[in-house]
């Protein structure tokens, strides 16, 4: 079994005009279960030693207290340096255990005038919402074609009161009201964690979607006043995710009339520049 854990940054619903979140990203990391414990343990590691063993009871990663600023939280006051190092440390965890990383960004101004022709059980001009739909295609996908014969996947997500309801829509869309040749069949189950902030994978899956978002702010012009070290560091974190995502093209349904959909996700992704690594001075 393979869990794959979402949760999303820059969400405000059906509002596309928030200037403070332009960006809209819904993403994370999926973990074998006979890696789990591991991955765990090395994470417990990481902040034991940022820490240097005196972990904060009740402690918990909240990657906008980590990156705010002057910290906040657990976090408030500490070095700039260290809280850095800190996430390029917790997401090169993700690099040396070999996890997956999956997400999807949308400029939410592409989405207003939008008009998507495929008609379905939500709005497909909803960020979170089609983010969500196109990610169920995405790792169903990545499931059947590489993870083996045997491999099946549960999507764990935090949930979310405002989205629940067209949320278990999709999911009974997806899997039993479409025709057969498009039913998702390699994710099995979906769940909600009983106590997600406590979760350290949706914790790391809460970083990742906070990193992108920032790098994709900066790479589309919503932040031209940042410092350029800023602008390094979060394109130096996109490197790091960037590299353990199994497939960047949109992952097309097959289908009558899918055609309407997937032009409308691909039309609707946000991405970095082709040579966007370049422009930051980066080298792989």
């Amino acid at each position: 079994m393979h869990f794959f854990y979402l949760d999303e940054s820059g969400d405000t619903g059906a509002n596309l005009h928030d200037a403070q979140q332009p960006i809209f990203v819904l993403a994370g990391m999926s973990v074998a279960d006979k890696k789990w414990n591991n991955t765990k343990e090395r994470l417990d590691a990481v902040i034991a030693d940022y820490f240097k063993g005196n972990i904060p009871e009740n402690f918990e990663v909240h990657s906008h207290q980590l990156l705010s600023p002057n910290g906040e939280g657990f976090f408030a006051d500490h070095p700039i340096e260290d809280r850095l190092k800190l996430v390029k440390d917790l997401l090169n965890l993700i690099v040396e255990l070999r996890h997956y990383v999956h997400y999807y960004a949308i400029e939410k101004s592409s989405l207003q005038n939008a008009n998507c022709q495929y008609q379905t059980v939500y709005d497909t001009c909803h960020p979170y919402l089609l983010s969500f739909d196109y990610l169920i295609t995405y790792m169903n996908w990545h499931v059947k074609e590489n993870l083996g014969q045997s491999a099946r996947g549960m999507i764990v997500m935090d949930e979310k009161e405002e989205h629940h309801n067209s949320v278990e829509k999709i999911i009974q869309n997806r899997r039993f009201e479409v025709p057969a040749n498009q039913k998702v069949k390699w994710i099995v189950e979906f769940s909600y964690p009983i106590d997600s902030r406590k979760n350290p994978m949706i914790q790391l899956s809460d970083l990742i979607a906070l990193c992108i978002r920032r790098f994709m702010e900066i790479e589309k012009g919503y932040k031209p006043r940042v410092h350029q070290n800023v602008k390094r560091f979060y394109a130096e974190c996109f490197d790091i995710i960037d590299s353990r995502v199994k497939g960047r093209n949109v992952i097309e349904r097959n289908g009558r009339n899918t055609n309407y959909m997937n032009e409308h996700i691909i039309n609707m992704q946000c991405k970095a520049r082709v040579q966007w690594r370049r422009a930051y001075g980066i080298r792989r």
